[in-house]
């Protein structure tokens, strides 16, 4: 990728996380009938891992740039959740929310830990990069 682009992509990232918590947000109290059904959850648990790998292996492969998608995350899910718009609550004390923020943690430190292995490991270790080409023959 192009240096110039890198930091315009982890920027767009970085929003794209913002505008993913607004979605889960308005997604978990769903009730189908007098079920609840918090389907937030299962947006975080898919997008949160692939928005930490997608930047810590495209855009800004350390330690930091890992981690920052988990941060911007976590606090846009206490400030949208605790200080909605027109003052509503959208994180309620809840088991629904406790769901959302303990999946959403999990599920983005469970992938910061392997992307950090694989930052953290000897060249000759990492192996090559997903989606790279080998251009070697055989």
């Amino acid at each position: 990728m192009i240096e110039s682009n890198r930091g315009v992509f982890a920027f767009v990232l970085l929003v794209v996380s913002v505008l993913l918590v607004a979605f889960e947000l308005c997604y978990q109290m769903l009730y189908v009938g007098p079920v609840p059904v918090p389907l937030g959850t299962l947006i975080v648990v898919v997008s949160l891992p692939w928005l930490v790998h997608v930047t810590a292996t495209e855009l800004l492969p350390t330690p930091v740039g890992a981690a920052a998608p988990i941060v911007v995350w976590f606090l846009a899910t206490l400030v949208l959740g605790m200080l909605g718009p027109g003052g509503d609550v959208l994180l309620p004390a809840t088991w629904q929310s406790l769901l959302l923020l303990a999946a959403g943690a999990a599920a983005g430190l469970i992938t910061y830990r392997r992307e950090l292995e694989r930052i953290m490991a000897p060249p000759e270790r990492r192996g090559p990069r997903p989606g790279a080409i080998s251009g070697g023959r055989r």
